[in-house]
């Protein structure tokens, strides 16, 4: 039972880290796009924003597609396109 669990909480954690970050392009702050303007832009485009953070050099997006898939999503913070994206069922 003890190593069933064991694995089981390995198998999960190895999943985690397997998504963990991504690595954006570093750009001068004055040269980002306002975090503002970035959201209402995703939402225009049919994104559902659960959360949204800046995650070292990129913005990450927690949400659903206009699909209606679940998506964590790293952008570029200047251009704006996908660095790194998970969408899920």
């Amino acid at each position: 039972m003890k190593k069933t669990l064991l694995l089981a909480l390995l198998a999960s954690l190895a999943s985690t880290a397997a998504f963990a970050g991504a690595k954006c392009e570093a750009h001068p702050k004055d040269k980002w796009i306002k975090e503002a303007d970035f959201k209402k832009k995703l939402e225009a485009d049919g994104y559902q924003i659960k959360k949204f953070k800046v995650d070292g050099n990129c913005y990450e997006m927690y949400g659903k597609t206009k699909d209606g898939k679940k998506a964590e999503i790293y952008f570029d913070t200047v251009s704006g396109k996908p660095v790194k994206s998970e969408i899920g069922d």
